[in-house]
């Protein structure tokens, strides 16, 4: 290799941030120096390698810290002379031409501009590869920024308490940050959508495609308003430790993350866990007790983290009690015209049914479209029969 032991991973860095910021860039929408660029290479590069390293019990994060040579030294084994060979080969623009090509844009962790929070987190990525527009996705991230998280196998109750989340959350302007995976993942995207409001999407393999492959009109709607990324280059396949690696970029995004379900081995517990250790804040949806997808959710309450039964919560966490409210529900919203005037009326203070009722409205149709509110997350019953709406109209 062409590089010492410990200059390996800083030696673009160094350099890149000498130079005025649009130099020695080797593509107009690449905004990664070579070092960086390398870096992404490699780590995708050892990819067989970092699995046997994670089953092995090594501690990813410190797999990242390391430097490009010490990092080649430390898993690569066998493969090592070989990867040496193709690091020293590496083609800065070859790599740039392909994330071009894959409508790719990118930014590296020496730019000014890479988010400040994940920049915090431990071995952030030496590059962000971004679909949906770098531009965008960067403010989306300068944001207050939630993660939403949770099981696979989500409940019926555990899809609606995250897509009311992410439908209440977006309608405050908050960016929600998830991983698009089955279930709790990719309602919590969904229901931000609804609510026209931004979501990030961070994914375990290149940005370039969705992941998994069934979410692909998820996807698409996600990169039309705001942004999927990966710290993999274009090209890249999941693996079981980019699982893992990619839950800490999620957490690293964000200033709260919540858990919505998940069970006492749940990959959402790894997100839970980057977020304590990064000392952000960490809430959990309470679930029945007796059941498997709530033991993850209902150990992380009993640990200390804040109780999570609505947007308010989330809001009142990261800003103060009272400071932020959810606003108006925004043009476009699924809510049709009765609903609305129903969600009105709790929103100006007939807040029970009987006050409802008294204003003229039939108490069949009230009681259904009550119901529907409070299903679709929109208001919530109190102690006493009063109703909150969460997205007033």
């Amino acid at each position: 290799m062409t590089v010492g032991p410990e200059a390996a991973g800083d030696a673009g860095r160094a350099a890149d941030a000498a130079r005025p910021a649009d130099a020695a860039r080797p593509a107009d929408a690449v905004r990664a120096c070579e070092g960086c660029l390398r870096r992404s290479w490699l780590v995708s590069r050892l990819g067989a390698q970092l699995d046997l390293a994670r089953r092995r019990g090594r501690d990813l994060p410190l797999i990242f810290d390391l430097p490009d040579a010490r990092l080649i030294a430390a898993i690569a084994g066998a493969a090592r002379p070989a990867v040496e060979r193709e690091y020293d080969g590496f083609d800065p623009e070859a790599a740039a031409s392909r994330c071009s090509a894959a409508g790719v844009e990118t930014i590296c962790r020496c730019d000014s501009d890479y988010p400040r929070l994940l920049a915090a987190a431990p071995g952030p990525p030496a590059v962000l590869h971004v679909a949906g527009g770098l531009e965008r996705f960067l403010a989306l991230a300068a944001a207050d920024a939630v993660s939403i998280v949770g099981a696979r196998r989500g409940s019926p109750y555990g899809l609606e308490v995250a897509r009311s989340l992410g439908r209440s959350l977006g309608a405050a302007g908050l960016t929600v940050v998830s991983g698009m995976a089955l279930g709790i993942d990719s309602a919590a995207h969904a229901g931000t959508l609804e609510a026209t409001g931004a979501t990030i999407a961070v994914l375990p393999a290149g940005a370039e495609r969705p992941c998994p492959a069934s979410k692909r009109a998820l996807y698409r709607r996600i990169v039309r308003s705001g942004a999927a990324i990966s710290e993999l280059p274009p090209g890249s396949e999941t693996r079981r430790w980019t699982f893992p690696a990619r839950n800490r970029i999620i957490a690293g995004l964000s200033a709260m993350t919540v858990v919505v379900e998940a069970g006492e081995r749940s990959g959402s517990l790894i997100t839970a866990a980057v977020a304590e250790d990064l000392g952000r804040a960490l809430g959990a949806v309470p679930g029945r007790v007796t059941s498997v997808l709530s033991a993850g959710t209902n150990g992380l309450l009993a640990r200390g983290a804040g109780v999570v039964r609505d947007a308010g919560d989330v809001l009142d966490t990261i800003f103060g009690a009272g400071v932020r409210t959810v606003p108006l529900i925004p043009a476009g919203s699924p809510v049709r015209t009765e609903l609305r005037d129903l969600l009105d009326a709790v929103g100006a203070g007939q807040d029970t049914l009987g006050a409802l009722i008294g204003s003229g409205r039939p108490l069949e149709q009230t009681l259904t479209g009550l119901a529907e509110l409070e299903v679709c997350g929109h208001v919530r019953r109190q102690a006493g029969g009063r109703y909150v709406a969460l997205l007033r109209g």
